[in-house]
């Protein structure tokens, strides 16, 4: 089954997050991450985050967080953009999945590219084939890039989760997470990868949001989020979303269009989410939160 499919939010047994502890808040705090993900993919993305990253009807914003795909054609308009959050993640960037818009590796990595010269379509080709020391070039050569530019990263996440499903690849995550002092993103407990990688980046002392609410593919994010928000549990939870401004450009760049632009409206324009989100007890908060208990 392609991974990207399999994104299902389930009810799990409420534990006390030792996170919350080490980040010296109350065990019974709630704390809530909304992450704008997607920065650099397209011009619809970049305005509509944009959007969601400032003050709207003089309001704060629900979403402080964004991370880059530095391969993509508008990560540089991007890089623009990205100092508007509170905190900005480097979306590691091995997969082009549209059809008809394509991207390539910033290193041209043989093993990482497909018969078009584009990274590979789809997670399974990217496992079927990269190599792993290819792999983690490539991914040195994206958090460069992005610091090149004049960004900060406040953490890492793979596009797709490509590096969540299988242990070497996972290993090549964990490796950077060290080396640059990052948190990562982790596919939510619910998912079965086939190794707890959780307690994997436990033991290098990587930290990672305790829960990770996703949107199933081709949907947007609103059901998933708005049941995580009733059944808010202790701990940090993040939100994850994907805006984007409807226009002709985003309509010929993915069938999941309507998806993009109803996670732009829900982060901007969704005064019943908002309530729903004040109701939970949930405190709003970005990445940054982590930067004091950094790996290493």
């Amino acid at each position: 089954m392609d991974p990207i499919s399999q994104w299902i939010l389930t009810d799990s047994v409420v534990t006390v997050s030792d996170l919350l502890e080490r980040l010296g808040r109350q065990p019974d705090e709630r704390l809530v991450i909304i992450t704008a993900d997607g920065l650099g993919a397209s011009n619809a993305g970049n305005q509509a985050i944009a959007t969601a990253l400032v003050a709207q009807s003089g309001r704060q914003p629900l979403a402080r967080s964004t991370s880059i795909q530095v391969p993509c054609p508008w990560a540089r308009g991007g890089a623009e953009i990205g100092p508007l959050a509170a905190a900005l993640g480097i979306e590691l960037t091995l997969n082009s999945a549209p059809a008809t818009y394509r991207w390539g590796s910033v290193t041209h990595a043989p093993s990482l590219s497909d018969g078009a010269g584009a990274l590979p379509a789809t997670v399974e080709d990217l496992l079927e084939h990269a190599d792993t020391p290819e792999l983690i070039r490539e991914c040195r050569a994206q958090i460069g890039r992005a610091i090149q530019w004049g960004l900060s990263p406040s953490y890492l996440t793979s596009h797709l989760d490509a590096l969540a499903y299988r242990p070497e690849f996972f290993d090549v995550l964990l490796e950077l997470a060290l080396e640059f002092k990052l948190p990562v993103r982790l596919p939510d407990p619910s998912i079965d990868l086939g190794f707890d990688a959780r307690a994997l980046a436990r033991t290098e002392d990587v930290m990672t949001p305790d829960h990770t609410i996703q949107a199933p593919a081709g949907r947007d994010v609103r059901e998933a989020a708005s049941d995580a928000l009733r059944q808010l549990q202790p701990g940090v939870t993040e939100i994850v979303t994907r805006p984007a401004q409807d226009c002709s450009e985003l309509r010929a760049l993915t069938p999941s269009w309507a998806a993009r632009v109803g996670d732009a409206h829900l982060i901007t324009h969704d005064w019943a989410f908002r309530s729903l989100l004040h109701q939970s007890g949930a405190v709003l908060t970005d990445w940054s939160i982590f930067r004091s208990i950094a790996p290493g």
